[in-house]
């Protein structure tokens, strides 16, 4: 990755609106927009060779008049998926967009219909993609549809399958691995370095929940006293996460961790764990991914112990990212965002960080 490259994303570090109060801190609920700082880029970017306009035949778009389409992939009752969008909008506004020309969609979690949505983003004349995929894989078809009109599209959160440079233009998103392997170090401090883990996976079919739990178990295998008894999926979602909880109390009462793929299954083994008695934090000591405000008031509270943030704060970098290639620079074909860490020392000063 050219200097130039670096700079310029090193540079978007500029704080978001303040925070917005919460409520209930266990219940469902938004996120406050505009949480926290902007997400930067991380120093390291990965290895590849760089995708420049000229390279592709697409033409130049001024960014700022142009018509941008944002597939959202799942609906907004996760903090995460709210921040995201929010990210988004907030970026468009700050450089001018007219509203009318930034067009959002929201696949509900139905890959067939995140697909359609692409295809009816190009057909409303959208001259940009982002796109936070459902998926690594299906989305080909939608792609190709946006390569056809010379549609450049950024992936955000996910990676898809396809090819950077020839199916989509780069991907901006976390080091998942890095997340499991840096949640495996808080669970060792947790616990000691003994214990009987569970691990409540995200849903299957993307590389996030993949890459969060090789991290994650590549980094355990190292200490001899922590031990795996149980694997299930909660689908990055609350009520399944608290579900999935409650059966692993009953099937494996040995259960002294729970290593939970994102914050929201890890908020529901909170309530599984209290409806059973026990004591989350100490009992049963939980790590989790992503970095929620609800997540971080629970470790600030006691009832929690770390937390790996998953930077949702996308649109300043997806944004960056496009007027630069607009612009004629090379970009990478991954683009790595910072990810920050929350553990009893640091919640509740950074409780105002959280989404």
């Amino acid at each position: 990755m050219s200097l130039p490259i670096r700079r310029t994303l090193l540079l978007v570090t500029g704080l978001a609106l303040a925070l917005t109060a919460c409520t209930s801190r266990e219940t469902q609920q938004s996120a406050p927009s505009g949480a926290g700082p902007a997400a930067s880029a991380a120093p390291n970017q990965a290895a590849g060779p760089g995708c420049a306009r000229e390279k592709t035949g697409y033409p130049q778009v001024d960014v700022k008049n142009a018509v941008i389409g944002f597939s959202q992939s799942e609906k907004e009752a996760n903090p995460f998926r709210i921040a995201e969008t929010q990210s988004i909008k907030d970026e468009a506004t700050k450089l001018g967009v007219p509203a009318d020309k930034l067009l959002i969609t929201n696949a509900q979690s139905d890959l067939n219909k995140q697909v359609s949505d692409i295809k009816s983003l190009l057909d409303r004349g959208a001259q940009l993609l982002i796109v936070a995929p459902l998926n690594s894989d299906g989305l080909q078809p939608a792609l190709d549809a946006a390569k056809a009109k010379k549609v450049p599209v950024v992936t955000i959160d996910r990676k898809v399958t396809s090819q950077p440079c020839t199916d989509y233009l780069t991907f901006i998103g976390s080091n998942f691995v890095e997340q499991g392997k840096r949640a495996a170090q808080e669970m060792v401090k947790a616990t000691g370095g003994t214990g009987k883990v569970a691990i409540l996976l995200g849903a299957s079919g993307n590389n996030v929940t993949t890459d969060r739990t090789k991290g994650f178990k590549d980094e355990i295998a190292a200490t001899t006293g922590i031990q795996i008894v149980a694997e299930q999926t909660g689908e990055f979602d609350r009520s399944k996460g608290q579900a999935v909880m409650e059966q692993l109390i009953q099937s494996n009462p040995e259960i002294t961790a729970v290593y939970a793929e994102n914050d929201e299954m890890g908020i529901g083994a909170v309530t599984a764990l209290k409806a059973a008695g026990k004591t989350p934090g100490k009992d049963v000591k939980i790590v989790s991914i992503d970095g929620t405000r609800n997540a971080v008031q629970l470790i600030a509270d006691g009832s929690y112990n770390a937390v790996i943030e998953s930077n949702p704060r996308f649109g300043p970098l997806a944004f960056t990212t496009l007027q630069d290639f607009a612009a004629g620079k090379e970009i990478p074909p991954t683009v790595v965002i910072s990810d920050d860490q929350y553990d009893s020392a640091n919640a509740a000063q950074k409780l105002g960080n959280a989404y």
